[in-house]
C-alpha cells in the first residue's frame, strides 16, 4: 500500500473568500439638515449685526425744529436783554464725521427797539421818539466743529451723548420795515451745546451772532448824521438763543475696520 500523502491545507475544501464588509455611512435625518440649516441662517443674520454693534450706527443727516428768543443791536439798542422778541427755525444738518458738520438754517422773528432805549442823543427823534418793530428772516449755513466726537456713548472710538461746539458761516438777511424791504448779508458765529437723547433724537441749545452788512436793519441809516465806512462799521446785529429738535436719518453702518481708524 502506498502511504497517504497529508493534503495541504485547503486542497479538495471548499474555500469561501471572505467580504471586508465597509461601514456603512449614516445618513442625516431631515430634521437633523434642517437644524444645520437654521443655524447656519441665524449665523448669516447674527455676524453683520455683531459688526454693526461694535461702533455707533453714523446717520448722515438731520432736520428738525428750533425756537427762541432773538434781539436788536444796533443804533436804537445796545443791550443783550431788551427788546426780545420770539424766534422759530428751521433745520437741516449734513454730518460730515463724528466732529463736524454742516447745517442750514432758516428762521423767522422780529426786530424791535426805540430810541427811548439808548442814552444816546438823536437831534432828529428829540421831539419825536422813534421806534420800530420789524418782520425779520434769515437764511444761514454754518460749519460746525464739535470739541469731542458725538454719539450715543456706545463707539469704539470714546464718542460722547453730549458735546459743545463752535459755529462760523454766511447767511442773508430780509427785514420789512415800515418804508422798504431790506436784504443784506450777515455773517453768523456762536456757540453751543448737543445732547443725544436717543439713537435719533437730538436736543441742542445755541447762541449765535448775526453780524449783517447793513445799516437799515431798523429802517434808519445812520442817525448820528455822521458817514463811515469799512465792512462792519457802524452796521445793525442781532443774536439769537434757540433751543433745538432734530431727527437723525439716513444711516450708515461703519465696523470696527473702517476708514476712520
Amino acid at each position: 500500500m502506498r502511504p497517504t500523502e497529508p493534503k495541504r491545507i485547503g486542497e479538495g475544501a471548499n474555500i469561501v473568500p471572505r467580504i471586508a464588509h465597509k461601514p456603512q455611512k449614516s445618513v442625516p435625518s431631515d430634521a437633523m439638515r434642517n437644524r444645520k440649516h437654521l443655524l447656519l441662517l441665524l449665523a448669516t443674520l447674527l455676524v453683520p449685526a455683531a459688526g454693526c454693534a461694535q461702533s455707533d450706527v453714523e446717520y448722515l443727516m438731520e432736520a428738525g425744529v428750533g425756537g427762541g428768543v432773538v434781539g436788536y443791536l444796533g443804533d436804537f439798542n445796545s443791550s443783550f436783554t431788551k427788546n426780545l422778541q420770539p424766534v422759530a427755525s428751521l433745520v437741516v444738518r449734513r454730518n460730515l464725521n463724528p466732529s463736524m458738520a454742516l447745517r442750514a438754517n432758516l428762521s423767522y422773528g422780529k426786530l424791535k427797539g426805540s430810541s427811548t432805549d439808548v442814552t444816546t442823543y438823536y437831534p432828529d427823534y428829540a421831539d419825536a421818539p422813534y421806534a420800530f418793530d420789524n418782520q425779520m428772516g434769515d437764511l444761514s449755513v454754518v460749519f460746525e466743529y464739535n470739541f469731542w466726537p458725538y454719539g450715543t456713548g456706545r463707539d469704539y472710538r470714546g464718542a460722547k451723548r453730549i458735546a459743545p461746539f463752535v459755529f462760523l458761516g454766511v447767511g442773508g438777511t430780509y427785514a420789512k420795515t415800515s418804508e422798504k424791504s431790506v436784504f443784506t448779508g450777515n455773517v453768523p458765529i456762536g456757540l453751543g451745546v448737543k445732547y443725544k437723547i436717543g439713537e435719533r433724537l437730538n436736543v441742542g441749545l445755541e447762541w449765535a451772532m448775526h453780524f449783517s452788512l447793513s445799516d437799515k436793519l431798523d429802517g434808519v441809516e445812520d442817525p448820528y448824521g455822521i458817514e463811515s465806512s469799512g465792512l462792519f462799521k457802524n452796521t445793525d446785529c442781532y443774536h439769537a438763543l434757540q433751543l433745538t429738535l432734530t431727527y437723525s436719518f439716513m444711516a450708515k453702518c461703519n465696523t470696527c475696520h473702517n476708514e476712520d481708524e
